[in-house]
């Protein structure tokens, strides 16, 4: 997965879908453009075992970090390691969350050497829930709860604008993910290709390169361009 991806939704809005109260606090971004290290929205469980909507920033660090320096470089876990690395184990034993989405960016090079992106996004324009994984890093101002996007092998046509797609979970795995479930290869299967098979994917204009733009004209559709290059390969 790329460094990009799209989440509009009003906290009430997210709140009501996701069944859960919301403690954002108005510290979460609503943006067509989220980049690493923007606090966005997360749903995790409470320790009454209640969903809450919380507002985490995009990118994981671990307890023992001594900064947070380097937490854009861990904005995604790979499904291959997460349940080993010292980085993301524990979070993904104990402390699992969804990610709300419109849906996700991915750059592919173009023959003539340019970069084109596409926009992946359920066509019907519902919710997407990535699976991710948290934790809380105690600093000089206070706790910082950061996250982690987790990614898979890119499947079906997505693995023709990438070779990996993040972990998506159609609702009814949002309990399993959230709660104590232990078995690893039902939590990190991919979704089945029926439901892949829902999302679009659009080619979009170049304004997303640049973290500075925000807006829906990011998202619209643009002519199809000449079949790619080669994929690029970031994640």
């Amino acid at each position: 997965m790329c460094g990009r991806y799209a989440t509009t939704r009003s906290t009430g809005d997210l709140s009501a879908l996701f069944e859960s109260y919301d403690e954002t606090d108005g510290g979460a971004r609503s943006s067509h453009n989220v980049a690493p290290t923007d606090s966005v929205p997360l749903v995790r469980l409470t320790a009454e075992g209640h969903r809450a909507l919380s507002a985490g920033r995009w990118g994981l660090v671990p307890p023992w970090a001594s900064s947070p320096a380097g937490a854009a470089r861990m904005i995604n876990a790979r499904a291959e390691t997460v349940a080993t690395s010292r980085a993301y184990a524990p979070s993904f034993a104990r402390r699992r969350c969804l990610v709300p989405a419109d849906g996700w960016y991915e750059w592919v090079r173009r023959a003539d050497g340019g970069r084109q992106a596409y926009y992946m996004t359920p066509a019907d324009s519902s919710v997407l829930a990535l699976a991710g994984i948290w934790s809380v890093w105690e600093g000089p101002s206070g706790p910082l709860l950061s996250f982690s996007v987790l990614t898979v092998p890119a499947i079906g046509e997505l693995a023709e604008v990438h070779d990996r797609m993040p972990l998506l979970l159609p609702r009814e795995r949002w309990s399993a993910w959230l709660g104590p479930a232990d078995d690893r290869a039902a939590l990190l299967a991919p979704p089945a290709p029926d439901w892949l098979a829902g999302l679009e994917i659009r080619p979009v204009g170049p304004a997303v390169g640049n973290v500075r733009n925000d807006g829906p004209q990011l998202i619209a559709r643009i002519p199809a361009p000449d079949p790619p290059a080669e994929k690029m390969t970031l994640f």
